[in-house]
C-alpha cells in the first residue's frame, strides 16, 4: 500500500478522524493537502505539524465545504500548489443529535450542506483534474449511522445514507476515467464528536459489549481501509461501503 508520489486531500483534517487519516496517508508514502474551517485554525496547523514530522509534505487551508465558491478557489490554490490531486478523502461532517420532531429546519439544513452537498461539491471540484490524469481514488466517510438510521440522529443518517448513494453514482459515472469510487463507514469512533454523542461512560461501556470486538474504534481505525482505497491494491474496487465498526452492524 505505497503512495509514494501521490498527493492526498483530507478535509475536515483539524482532529479526529481527518486527523488520523492525514496522518496515516503521510506515513504510507503521500504528501498531504488539508482542509477545515478558519475557527479551527489551531487544530489544522497542528496536523500539519505532525504530517511534516512524517517528512512528507503538507499544505493547510481553510475552506467550507458547503461553498462552492471556496471550493472552486481552494482547489486551484492546491493544484497551483502541489500540482496534482490523486486521492479526495471527503471527510468533513457534523451532527447535533436531535429528534426527528423536535429538529428544527436550520439544523436539517446545515447538516445536509456539510455531510452531503460538501461531498458532491468536492468531487465535482477535483473529477476534471483526475480525468485529465486517467486515474484517481475518491474515498467518501459516511457511517453506519447511513444504513440503519439511530435515534436522534435521523438527519445525520439521511446525510450518510445520501453519501452512500452518491458513492455508488460517482463509480459508474466516472468508472471508465480510471477513477474509482469508495466509502467508508465508521462505527462509534471514540472521537470528540463521538464521545459527546454517546453521551456517558454507560454509554461507552454498553456499545462497547454490543460490538463483536468488545471495543469502539479509535481514528486510527480507519487509516487501513482508506489507504487500502488509495492504494493501487484496490485497482478493481469501485462503488463499494465498507463498514469499520468493530462488528456493531453487519450489513
Amino acid at each position: 500500500m505505497n503512495l509514494n508520489g501521490k498527493v492526498a486531500l483530507v478535509t475536515g483534517a483539524s482532529r479526529g478522524i481527518g486527523e488520523a487519516l492525514a496522518i496515516g496517508l503521510a506515513e504510507h508514502g503521500a504528501d498531504i493537502a488539508i482542509y477545515d474551517l478558519e475557527s479551527e485554525e489551531k487544530g489544522l496547523l497542528n496536523t500539519k505539524k505532525l504530517v511534516e514530522n512524517t517528512g512528507q509534505r503538507c499544505w493547510s487551508y481553510f475552506l467550507d465545504v458547503a461553498s462552492k465558491p471556496q471550493i472552486t478557489e481552494t482547489i486551484n490554490k492546491t493544484l497551483s500548489d502541489t500540482d496534482s490531486i490523486d486521492i479526495l478523502v471527503n471527510n468533513a461532517g457534523i451532527l447535533t443529535p436531535s429528534s426527528l420532531e423536535g429538529l428544527d429546519e436550520k439544523t436539517w439544513d446545515a447538516h445536509f450542506d456539510v455531510n452531503t452537498k460538501g461531498v458532491f461539491l468536492m468531487c465535482q471540484s477535483v473529477l476534471p483534474h483526475m480525468r485529465s490524469k486517467k486515474s484517481g481514488r475518491i474515498i467518501n466517510i459516511a457511517s453506519i449511522a447511513g444504513r440503519q438510521g439511530s435515534p436522534t440522529q435521523g438527519h445525520y443518517a439521511s446525510t450518510k445514507a445520501a453519501v452512500i448513494t452518491l458513492t455508488r453514482v460517482f463509480a459508474q459515472e466516472v468508472g471508465e476515467a480510471g477513477i474509482t469510487v469508495n466509502a467508508i463507514c465508521p462505527g462509534i469512533i471514540l472521537t470528540e464528536m463521538g464521545k459527546n454523542n454517546l453521551g456517558s461512560e454507560k454509554e461507552i461501556k454498553h456499545w462497547s459489549n454490543v460490538a463483536a470486538l468488545k471495543r469502539l474504534g479509535y481514528p486510527k481505525d480507519i487509516i487501513g481501509p482508506t489507504v487500502f482505497f488509495a492504494s493501487d491494491l484496490s485497482d478493481f474496487v469501485t462503488g463499494q461501503s465498507i463498514n469499520v465498526c468493530g462488528g456493531i452492524y453487519f450489513h
